[in-house]
């Protein structure tokens, strides 16, 4: 069983503003790296107050972190060809959409998949989905609003899922679970309901 969960904050309400990076490993059903990236956004040091209550990151920082730019080797070593889990994955794959867009990055080639749509399959009849709920629910422990806790409790949730569905690989436990899944292409995006969106002209 091999994927990546990947969770973003952001600096403000724009899609584009990533101030962290977290991405979990997976391999072999167990997490076996967490990665932890502190980003400083093209609109800093204007930080959203309502942002920064929530996870805490302040535009001091932020300040000598690398730009998205210097990140991005690393991470799409990571991503090209993987499957990728998010919780609530609209909001992370805007985030990464707009912020390839606005430096003129094209997309890589990967599938994904939303831990709140897999959390209501796998487990229907829940008050809530959130990620805190949901790791309350299992004993996950979690440091809710950092973008390394939030990925590595979002892998192990899914691991948790598996249990339920025994399977070597992620797509197949995918496709028994019928849990939608989305992806990224050089041409554009595709959403897990399906809804195809064409990448920028640049690309």
């Amino acid at each position: 069983m091999e994927f990546l969960a990947l969770d973003f904050e952001t600096a403000t309400a724009q899609p584009d503003s990533p101030c962290e990076l977290g991405i979990a490993v997976v391999r072999g059903g167990v997490v076996r790296e967490v990665r932890n990236w502190l980003i400083k956004p093209k609109q800093w040091p204007n930080f959203s107050p309502w942002n920064v209550a929530v996870h805490g990151i302040r535009p001091a920082d932020v300040a000598e972190a690398p730009r998205w730019i210097g990140i991005w080797d690393e991470v799409v070593e990571l991503l090209e060809g993987s499957t990728i889990v998010a919780h609530n994955a609209a909001f992370d794959m805007s985030v990464l959409r707009s912020t390839l867009a606005a430096h003129g990055i094209a997309h890589p080639t990967f599938q994904y998949f939303c831990s709140v749509g897999m959390s209501r399959k796998m487990w229907p009849g829940r008050s809530s989905y959130g990620l805190k709920p949901m790791c309350d629910m299992h004993g996950i422990p979690l440091k809710h609003h950092r973008a390394g806790n939030d990925a590595e409790a979002t892998a192990e949730l899914v691991l948790r899922a598996t249990d339920q569905r025994p399977s070597f690989d992620i797509t197949q436990f995918l496709l028994d679970s019928k849990v939608k899944i989305g992806a990224f292409y050089p041409g554009g995006h595709r959403t897990p309901g399906g809804k195809v969106t064409a990448a920028p002209a640049f690309y």
